[in-house]
């Protein structure tokens, strides 16, 4: 009888501590780290606005350059930072030193 008895307590110390073993890994799974979850990003300061520039050339190439991914395309204002305004006069001088052929349509490669 003894016996018997041993053995159930030994049973049910397993289950219980494997129940709370799983309660436990289902926990940790749920929450994350607070910084892993949220992620901030730095707001892009419009390049323009903070060196006062107002009028953008169409002849300066290696500004327009910044503006231009390898394959050609004009670069979206949320990846690189400008504001309405000067996006688009941005666009207008990229486009305007591609009529002239200062910067390339598109490039193959």
């Amino acid at each position: 009888m003894e016996l018997e008895n041993t053995e159930n307590l030994e049973v049910n110390s397993t289950d219980e501590e494997n129940s709370k073993l799983k309660a436990d890994k289902r926990n940790t799974f749920n929450e994350k780290d607070p910084a892993s979850r949220k992620k901030f990003f730095k707001k892009k300061v419009c390049y323009f606005c903070k060196n006062d520039i107002d009028v953008l050339d169409y002849k300066d190439i290696k500004l327009l350059k910044r503006y231009v991914k390898e394959s050609g395309k004009i670069m979206p204002k949320r990846l690189n930072g400008t504001c309405s305004k000067h996006q688009r006069l941005v666009t207008k001088a990229i486009k305007r030193a591609r009529n002239i052929a200062l910067l390339p349509y598109e490039t193959k490669y």
